[in-house]
Order: C-alpha cells, then structure tokens, then sequence
C-alpha cells in the first residue's frame, strides 16, 4: 500500500511541480541557450528501479566532452569544465529539477536512493546492489543529504578522486541507501524533504543523524588508516 499511495502523490505533486517551476525553467532555458556551449539539458543512463537503466533529465552544467576531460566522472570543487551557469546551478541544485519529468514518468520518485551511473553502482557489494533500488531512486534522499557536499570532500582528501570516491564514499553511501530500503515509510520520506531544504540553508547542520539516530555511522565504512 506505501507504495501504490508513494506513486500517486509522486504523479500528482509532480504534475504540480512542473506547473509551478515553467516560470523558472524558462529564463534558465533562456540563459543556457545564450551562454556556454548552448546545451540546456543533460541526459545519461542511470541505473534506476529494479537495476534497470533510464535516461535522467538535468540541466546541462559541464562541456559536453566532460566524461573525456580531467577526471572523467568525477567532479570536483572549482572543476574547470563546469560552466560559470552551470556553477550557480550545481551549488542551488537547481539543475537536478528537471528530474519531475523522471519522476512523472515513473522512472523516478520525490525521495529515494539517488540513481547512479552503472560504472558506479558495479562498485557495489552484491548485498548492496540487490537492495538499493528495490524502490525508484529519489530527487532527494539520504545519501544525497549526508553527501550534499560530495565535491567538497573529494577535492580536500588526500587520495585521488577516484579513489577517494570508490574507497570512501561510496561504501558509506551504499550503506545509507540499504538503511533507506529498510526504514522507509511516510515519515522518513517527509524528513527527507524537510531535512533536504533545511540543509539548503544550514549546510553544516548535523541535524539529520539527530532525526536518524539510527543511520550507519561513517567510521564504521572506512578503510583501515582513515578513521
């Protein structure tokens, strides 16, 4: 049942949401077009509901050649091939909002594990990867919360970027998402959202391990030598 009444607020808030956010997507569609490489939005298979892969909608942020440029698939703080538009975008997270249209198709939903590129979610346990996306990823979710400053942390650490982000992050990350398969209801997917906006403004705010006292705590997927 969580799931069917999930689906239909998803459905209806989503259809709500594109009718309130036209008259902020046309000026951004406006600027885009008019600056950078001219590219307004950014499309990429992610892996998404039951490991099955969909196109995800974005503002475009990066040069195109990206992928093929400095670290690939990683972003880092200052990364010099996102665009001075796209900057402002990635910090407000505006850029993810384009993703109603993911939602609306049923490919995404409001809250739930963040969907991944496959090359990131193969990095996976094989217990990992049979849990996280039992349910549609989310705009939002706790991973995205706890990892709001992802760049931040990846460009601050000693190790490379790509190791930085397959040895530290991403088992943390993984291990919050299975907690979300394991305590998700109404309640958890409400403070999501709460906690997402409040961390808009606080961004420093630890307030989500005091609403989850019971989420995965860092240290406990840290490689030896990085406690």
């Amino acid at each position: 049942m969580y799931k069917i009444i999930k689906r239909f607020v998803d459905i209806i808030f989503s259809l709500i949401a594109l009718i309130i956010l036209l008259p902020l997507f046309i000026p951004i569609i406006i600027l885009l077009l008019l600056t950078g490489e001219h590219e307004v939005f950014f499309r990429q298979d992610r892996v998404g509901y039951k490991n099955k892969t969909f196109r995800i909608w974005k503002f475009a942020t990066m040069l195109k050649n990206s992928p093929n440029m400095g670290h690939g698939d990683v972003t880092m703080r200052g990364d010099p091939r996102i665009t001075k538009v796209g900057k402002f975008l990635r910090q407000s997270k505006i850029n993810e909002l384009p993703q109603v249209i993911n939602i609306l198709t049923g490919d995404m939903s409001f809250v739930g594990p963040r969907p991944l590129m496959k090359v990131g979610f193969d990095r996976y346990t094989d217990e990992m990867k049979s849990k996280v996306y039992n349910v549609r990823p989310g705009l939002t979710g706790i991973g995205s919360i706890v990892f709001r400053d992802e760049e931040y942390i990846i460009t601050h650490s000693k190790l490379p970027p790509h190791e930085c982000y397959r040895t530290l992050i991403l088992p943390y990350k993984g291990a919050l998402e299975v907690w979300y398969q394991e305590h998700q209801n109404f309640y958890t997917d409400f403070m999501i959202m709460f906690l997402t906006a409040w961390y808009v403004v606080f961004h420093k705010s630890k307030l989500v391990f005091k609403v989850f006292p019971s989420l995965p705590k860092r240290y406990d997927y840290l490689p030896a030598g990085h406690e």
